[in-house]
């Protein structure tokens, strides 16, 4: 009996080797990904940018809801962020006395050009030391307030050699369920856990609301959405540079809100007083021990005063009267006990200086916090001689 072959032997060779190659394929798809999952690599990624080599530095933190407009957007990968910044260009000058400021959306700009910042107006005061060296400020502010979130950026921040921390804030800054709420910790649960371990900090409870990454999470598809968050912060460096625009800001928006509701309790807490253990103080301490020596001004950021409806029972949107007056006696107090540089700043700004937010402040309550922040970086600057 006569064997019947394939005609086309051709064919079925080359079907054979498709599926090799498939296979193959697959298989070092599946060992890209667990290479992946198991190195980690998104903090080296990060580190690789064009900013301050083909482009300029940013002169605020990448932040951004409106990418496609604002030539910025948000991401997680506080690598990636510090990199695309103007303080990584170079080392620090010895001709330059560095300023590091932290703090929330007030300190980071929001609805301010880069060149009307409170960096940008301390930078432009052209502040120099009897010494020669030149008082520089650098913005690591970032939005959404929580000590917390200042204090993973300050311990980013410490590794460009600050001589002096200006760290702003306010009270909403300091309640125990707003220590964790910002997604940027939320989404960088290795960093925070290691502050909460170094400084002893009572946040654990507050802690399951980090992410826990899956094993898929973590692969190479997983991932991909962080991934193409760098590619895009480079990408808009080109537009970033050629326009010196980081934030869509609107031609007009919603003025802070004057008349209020008659109501005078606090993320959950009623009169007559605020308890120490009702705030995270203890972050602050983290902050100042983490400074190693490094000078830090604690500064109460200026908030708006409501005139309006309501305004016997609370000052603004965010507080009540007697929340805030205890805030600030408990903050006094604390200083004093500590020995920390306070500078309470909350009445600066008359209310027609701010804009949609009662601690935005418009471009001169901007000029005004940094005439008044001016003195007092010259004095300890000369202090710490």
């Amino acid at each position: 009996m006569t064997a019947i072959r394939n005609p086309h032997p051709e064919t079925q060779d080359g079907q054979v080797s498709f599926a090799r190659v498939l296979a193959k394929a697959l298989l070092l798809f599946f060992l890209l990904n667990l290479l992946y999952a198991l190195l980690q690599p998104q903090p080296a990624l990060g580190r690789i940018s064009l900013y301050n080599r083909l482009f300029p530095g940013r002169v605020r933190l990448p932040y951004g809801d409106v990418p496609e407009r604002a030539y910025n957007l948000s991401l997680f990968n506080l690598e990636a962020m510090l990199a695309s910044h103007e303080i990584s260009a170079a080392p620090k000058s010895p001709a330059e006395y560095r300023v590091l400021l932290i703090g929330d959306s007030s300190t980071w700009g929001f609805l301010l050009p880069p060149e009307e910042t409170l960096s940008a107006q301390i930078n432009r005061l052209g502040l120099s030391l009897p010494d020669g060296r030149r008082v520089r400020a650098y913005n690591l502010g970032y939005p959404v307030m929580s000590l917390t979130k200042d204090l993973l950026l300050l311990s980013y921040g410490m590794h460009y050699d600050p001589d002096l921390v200006v760290w702003l804030h306010t009270l909403e800054s300091l309640p125990r369920d707003k220590q964790l709420f910002p997604p940027l910790l939320q989404q960088n649960p290795q960093p925070v856990r290691e502050l909460i371990q170094r400084y002893n900090l009572p946040l654990e409870a507050e802690a399951g609301a980090l992410a826990k990454p899956t094993f898929w999470q973590r692969t190479l598809i997983g991932d991909r959405r962080n991934l193409a968050d760098l590619f895009r912060l480079q990408a808009y460096g080109v537009l970033w540079s050629a326009t010196g625009i980081d934030q869509d800001i609107p031609a007009s928006y919603t003025p802070v809100m004057s008349d209020l509701e008659a109501d005078d309790s606090f993320h959950g807490l009623q009169p007559p007083h605020l308890q120490p253990s009702d705030l995270a103080i203890e972050v602050i301490a983290a902050g100042v021990q983490m400074a190693q020596g490094v000078p830090v001004l604690l500064v109460n950021e200026p908030m708006f005063i409501s005139q309006g409806k309501n305004s016997q029972i609370r000052y603004n949107f965010y507080y009540p009267r007697w929340a805030y007056d205890d805030y600030r006696s408990l903050m006094r107090s604390a200083s004093q006990q500590n020995g920390w540089r306070y500078l309470d700043l909350w009445d600066l700004a008359p209310p027609q200086e701010f804009t949609n937010s009662a601690v935005h402040l418009n471009p001169t309550g901007s000029r005004r916090l940094a005439e008044r922040l001016a003195p007092e970086i010259i004095e300890i600057a000369e202090q710490g001689k």
